[in-house]
């Protein structure tokens, strides 16, 4: 890193909402371009500031800065300068060389101890001198806010989000408690907040500290393992672990949450002790329990009459011919106020949605949805009908859990069907419910196969194992499906038997490699050149059509053949840099005009526009697992845009990267709820947790057309035989269970 001290000379560009700014200075005498997330800064001052020099291709040679130690100015000129910059509201050139010209090197002393004495200045009266004075102390107070937070290593768009939050007394309130940052600000992590906390010499057995680490850890756990509670001793022994304090501690520290209603305990079944929920997941498995039995028990005068002739004829329409268990399905999805299907690939669950659909359609309301925008689109092709994202079908807000149909304002419909369930979180089905009618049929849709939801919660398993909502499971293979390799392996998968790997002119390959290297060589070939090659890609079209149409998926985000690396390998051979192809790194990733993009975190905030035959449409929210492709670059600002499913461009400024990444490889779990003409799996090794049945089955299923495997033959049988699901601590099945069992 090095130093660069310099004066301000002016503000070329800032965006408000996350710092960036480029800034002009003088170093000696030269004039030279400052770039990063700062305070805001005037003409006058003197700055250190501690970066890197860089060369950019449109404005030659800046000073990407880091963080910066900002002097007030000491002259006369400088403090003229600074006050008259515009900065502070209420004085102008002409009133600062007054007020400069009155008091001298005392100037900013009087502004900042006795701002009453501005009224001895003529033009200035008393509401005019409280203006000056509040806006003064809001810049002083927002600058030494970001360089308090930035002395903390506190990221420098995390420190302009925290300053804009609590204002001038930012430091007073981080001194006194550091730890309410995780309570108070969506993206602020208990570790940031600990690294503050030691910093200012918080005991490591603080109650705030141990409190903090508490909540932490059950907000961590739902995050990344799904979990909807923690039992006691475990929670007390992983936040115990994490900071490194006795258990006794975090136990005592567990009764006073309880007490105050932070968290919420009940009774448990095992040797784990009580159950430990965060109060907003505790409520929302309650809720979804009971709106689930009310929908079921709303009574429903119209048994859908002829049914049964109503299929036959279906059947003899497309000249196919359902199974006893189909036929059911059907009928009792027409009844029923609840209604599940599951099944694995080519079991017919989407001609039944067909067949319901058809018998529907004569004077009923039906609604179609899904939880993401890629598996609404498929709905979509599949039906005929538009199916919408449960967020859009909601009239989403911009706010998280914030939607326009709700209790107060429901779906008007007589069904709703909702496709992909699996990918359904606690939360979102909660909101989904609270907006359908009793006596509105709920019909849901899914693999319960697959991986369960992202988010918290497994909605669509604790359904189907409580016994308590009417489900038809589906096993028998469409006869259309028959001679796919794909769906006949992927039952054999589930089955806990080895897929059949050396069949020849099938749609199912397995490529043997013995190490990470060859196989992640074997992987780029495949995805760059290879089935380019064997599919009849054109030439000059072989890496965008790649780039769409083949999707390697990753067990594991580590290792020679994780996420990660093959990313940075598919981003160099199918989208390389070139003159006039703009890019700009963000912490660890480049960004590339034309890189395929996944968005890893839900954004409830971020604008996106999309252009509708009558004219532009406006929104906001960006979810977890949405996928696109950057159309532009802008990297003087570190801004690029990106279009979602082919229709919603969103700008995405610094502040807002972190959620971005390659998806040239996604991981499987990234991949739910998508389905691609082609798939490419490495299956070499990694840690045994992810080497399992259920993730083997997920990835070959998201497949249409091809699916390769690469790797070895005994890596797919361990995993083949690998049945473990790693359990997601849950309350749903248990709380649909008591209220009574279908019959």
């Amino acid at each position: 890193m090095e130093r660069l001290e310099a004066g301000i000379l002016g503000t070329v560009f800032r965006n408000e909402e996350n710092g960036w700014t480029v800034l002009t200075v003088r170093a000696g005498r030269s004039e030279v371009t400052v770039v990063g997330t700062l305070p805001e800064l005037s003409p006058g001052e003197q700055a250190v500031f501690t970066g890197e020099w860089v060369e950019h291709k449109n404005y030659g040679r800046q000073f990407k800065c880091a963080s910066c130690e900002v002097q007030m100015p000491t002259t006369l000129l400088g403090i003229e300068r600074y006050l008259g910059s515009g900065l502070i509201r209420g004085i102008g050139p002409a009133t600062a060389i007054l007020i400069v010209r009155q008091f001298g090197e005392e100037t900013l002393e009087i502004l900042s101890e006795h701002p009453e004495r501005l009224t001895e200045i003529p033009g200035i009266g008393e509401k005019r001198m409280a203006m000056i004075s509040e806006s003064f102390r809001e810049h002083q107070g927002a600058r030494r806010a970001m360089i308090f937070l930035q002395s903390y290593g506190v990221p420098a768009a995390l420190a302009v989000k925290i300053g804009k939050y609590y204002g001038d007394r930012t430091p007073e309130i981080i001194r006194e408690d550091p730890y309410r940052l995780c309570d108070d600000l969506e993206g602020v992590g208990f570790r940031t907040a600990d690294r503050i906390g030691i910093a200012l010499g918080v005991a490591p057995d603080s109650d705030s500290r141990i409190r903090c680490a508490m909540k932490y850890v059950l907000r961590e756990t739902s995050a990344s393992a799904g979990h909807t509670y923690l039992p006691e001793e475990e929670l007390c022994g992983m936040a115990a672990s994490l900071l490194q304090v006795n258990r006794e501690l975090c136990r005592t520290a567990l009764t006073s949450l309880l007490l105050s209603s932070a968290l919420i305990a009940e009774e448990g079944d095992d040797e784990g002790g009580r159950r430990v929920y965060l109060p907003a997941y505790y409520r929302a498995e309650q809720e979804v329990a009971l709106r689930i039995r009310e929908l079921m028990l709303a009574s429903r005068s119209d048994k859908f009459a002829g049914a049964v002739k109503a299929v036959s004829r279906f059947e003899k329409e497309r000249k196919i011919q359902f199974s006893e268990n189909q036929r059911k399905a059907i009928i009792q999805a027409l009844e029923a106020g609840v209604f599940v299907i599951t099944g694995g690939p080519g079991t017919g669950k989407t001609t039944i949605i067909n067949c319901i659909l058809e018998l529907l359609s004569d004077g009923n309301e039906v609604l179609l949805c899904a939880p993401t925008g890629r598996a609404a689109k498929r709905m979509t092709e599949a039906t005929g009908a538009e199916a919408k994202t449960i967020h859009r079908l909601l009239e989403y807000g911009g706010e998280e859990g914030v939607f326009s149909r709700n209790l107060e304002n429901p779906l008007e419909a007589d069904c709703i069907i909702a496709d992909e369930a699996s990918m359904i979180d606690l939360m979102l089905m909660r909101s989904l419910l609270r907006a359908v009618s009793p006596g509105t049929r709920l019909i849901l849709v899914g693999d319960a196969d697959q991986l369960p939801s992202v988010g918290a919660g497994n909605v669509l398993g604790d359904i189907l194992a409580s016994g308590a909502v009417p489900c038809a499971r589906l096993t028998d293979i469409y006869r259309q499906s028959e001679t796919s390799r794909i769906v006949m392996n992927a039952h054999l998968i589930n089955r806990g038997e080895m897929p059949l790997l050396n069949e020849k002119d099938t749609d199912f390959f397995f490529e043997r490699k013995s190490t990470y290297a060859d196989t992640a060589q074997a992987v780029m070939a495949l995805a760059t050149r290879r089935l380019p090659a064997y599919l009849g890609y054109p030439a000059e079209e072989a890496a965008s059509l790649s780039v769409r149409n083949i999707q390697v998926l990753a067990p594991a985000r580590k290792g020679e053949c994780g996420v990660n690396s093959l990313n940075l390998l598919l981003q160099e051979a199918l989208n390389p840099a070139a003159p006039g192809k703009p890019q700009f790194t963000w912490g660890e990733t480049l960004f590339r005009l034309g890189d395929k993009v996944i968005q890893t975190k839900n954004d409830y905030k971020i604008e996106w526009t999309r252009e509708t035959r009558d004219g532009y449409e406006e929104g906001a929210g960006v979810f977890n697992g949405d996928v696109g492709f950057i159309t532009a670059v802008d990297p003087e600002n570190n801004t690029l845009t990106v279009l979602f499913d082919e229709e919603k461009e969103v700008v995405y400024e610094s502040g807002d990267l972190e959620a971005l990444e390659p998806a040239y490889c996604l991981s499987v779990h990234k991949s739910q709820g998508s389905e691609f003409p082609v798939v490419i799996m490495p299956v070499i090794g990694g840690p045994p947790m992810l080497l399992t049945r259920n993730l083997l089955y997920t990835a070959m299923t998201r497949a249409r057309e091809l699916v390769v495997l690469v790797g070895s033959e005994d890596i797919i049988r361990r995993m083949v035989q690998n049945d473990h699901v790693a359990r997601r601590y849950t309350t749903l099945e248990k709380r649909l269970r008591d209220s009574g069992e279908y019959s």
